[in-house]
């Protein structure tokens, strides 16, 4: 459970730096924009592997509650609408335009999809964990926007084409098989 909360703290303490203006320019003035991608890229990977190895080390630990059957299809469902918006946020679709920020809602939906269908503490560390982050993260994008530091660049329809598409299969990819694959479970059994 310490290395999971070690990641998390890691993650968090990353993905704040460039929410932080002064901050940002004050690492990049020091080791330029390839030095801070660079670091954050990697600090950021860290942070991940700590979390996944941290994540399934502290499975079984301590269960919170055992969630009924339909959860996991109603998480599933969910997470359709994840997916999509997770690609959304790569394309400059009307989905972006309008939603200003896909990447934190599909953060949002992931993690209480995840709630739902989970009942362990380690599922509500971690996953209630991204969804406090993702609602801090659009609380702060939305101010970023109103000071002008942000542009919400204008959509076309052809970028939610391939959002949907490839959502859609992603979204395939994960229930035939990569879900299970890569985190022991399947999302509907």
């Amino acid at each position: 459970m310490i290395m999971l909360c070690v990641g998390l703290a890691l993650f968090l303490a990353i993905h704040l730096v460039p929410q932080n203006v002064s901050l940002k320019e004050g690492f990049v003035s020091r080791v330029g924009v390839t030095g801070y991608r660079m670091m954050h890229g990697v600090v950021a990977l860290v942070a991940i592997a700590l979390v996944y190895v941290g994540y399934f080390a502290s499975k079984g630990t301590l269960i919170l509650w055992y969630p009924p059957i339909w959860t996991k299809h109603l998480a599933a469902t969910l997470m359709l609408f994840a997916v999509i918006f997770l690609f959304a946020a790569v394309f400059k679709g009307k989905i972006k335009q309008k939603l200003t920020s896909p990447l934190s809602i599909a953060i949002k939906t992931w993690a209480f999809a995840h709630l739902l269908a989970n009942g362990e503490l380690s599922d509500l560390i971690l996953f209630g964990f991204f969804l406090l982050y993702a609602v801090s993260y659009r609380i702060s994008l939305k101010r970023r926007i109103r000071a002008g530091l942000v542009v919400v660049p204008e959509g076309s329809v052809m970028g939610d084409l391939y959002a949907v598409g490839l959502g859609l299969a992603f979204y395939c990819a994960m229930i035939f098989g990569v879900h299970q694959w890569a985190f022991g479970v399947s999302p509907l059994f």
